[in-house]
Formats: structure tokens, sequence, C-alpha cells
């Protein structure tokens, strides 16, 4: 028997639906830790399904880093503008930027290295990079999660970083 506690505990950590955390949990026996890998699986492959929608929507999200040495624009699109207001979107662009200035990617994916170029992908391609806050997951990753949670697709189109001196 899944408990309402145990569902509004998954809710409240994965940002899923009830009816999702109630089907989760209970195909993982109650087990909280299986019902969040069920939920993100399932993030995943709604992630897949919703790959080839057009995204026109979005924002621009800045960063300066304290100091001002650090400065990041990147440019996150969704299909609609009710989902670029939401409050999971903007920080979900928050931590793009935040992420562009710590790790200094140079390309968005593995596809946008020109052929003949050496690149470490998890160092150089922001997809593949480890996510600052959260090391065991990539930025990739967080997209999917972010995709499957707001149910339309997202795409980091282009970002820039500026550093003093460089």
């Amino acid at each position: 028997m899944v408990t309402i506690d145990a569902i509004r505990a998954l809710r409240e950590e994965t940002g899923a639906g009830v009816m999702d955390c109630k089907r989760a949990l209970e195909s993982a026996g109650g087990d909280v830790a299986r019902a969040q890998d069920i939920l993100r699986q399932e993030g995943i492959a709604s992630a897949a399904k919703k790959a080839s929608r057009a995204t026109n929507d979005g924002v621009v999200e800045s960063y300066i880093h304290s100091g001002g040495r650090i400065g990041v624009l990147v440019e996150v699109n969704c299909e609609t503008d009710f989902v670029a207001r939401t409050p999971e979107f903007r920080e979900l662009a928050h931590n793009l930027a935040m992420q562009v200035a710590a790790m200094d990617p140079q390309h968005i994916d593995q596809a946008d290295v020109p052929e003949g170029a050496e690149a470490n992908p998890q160092e150089d391609c922001l997809l593949q990079q480890a996510f600052i806050r959260d090391p065991s997951k990539t930025i990739d990753d967080i997209l999917k999660e972010t995709v499957g949670k707001l149910g339309e697709n997202i795409r980091v189109r282009r970002f820039t970083r500026f550093a003093l001196g460089e």
C-alpha cells in the first residue's frame, strides 16, 4: 500500500505528477529510490519522444559571477511561452548559465565539434559535462528530467562566455 505521504514526498523531490508518483511507487513496491529511477527513466523516454518538436520560445539567461570577471549569456528554447515563464524552466536556464561560467565548455554537444578537431566531450561539450550541483548527473540528464517535468521539448541553442582578459 502506497501512502499519501510517500506520494507527496516523491512529488516534492522529483516534480513529477501525483499519478506518475503513485504508479512509480506501486511499481517499486514502495521503495522511494527505485520509484525515482522509474520516474527518471520515464522522463528520459518522454524526452526522446519530444526531441523532434520545434522549440521557438524560451529565454536568454545571463549570469555574472561574483567579482564581475566572468559573464555568460545562454539561450534556452522550449515550445511555448507558458513553459518559458515557469520557475522550473527559469531555474534550468540559470543553472545552465552557471555551468557555462564554471566549466567553460566550447560546444553544446559532440555533434557540434568540427570534424577533425580533438575534443574531450566530458570537458568540452556542455551536454556531456557533469552537472556542477550534482556530479552524478550530466547536463543532458538534467535537460531530460526537465522535459519530463514540463512536458515540452527543451534545447540549448547557444551560449557565450566572457572572461576578463581572454
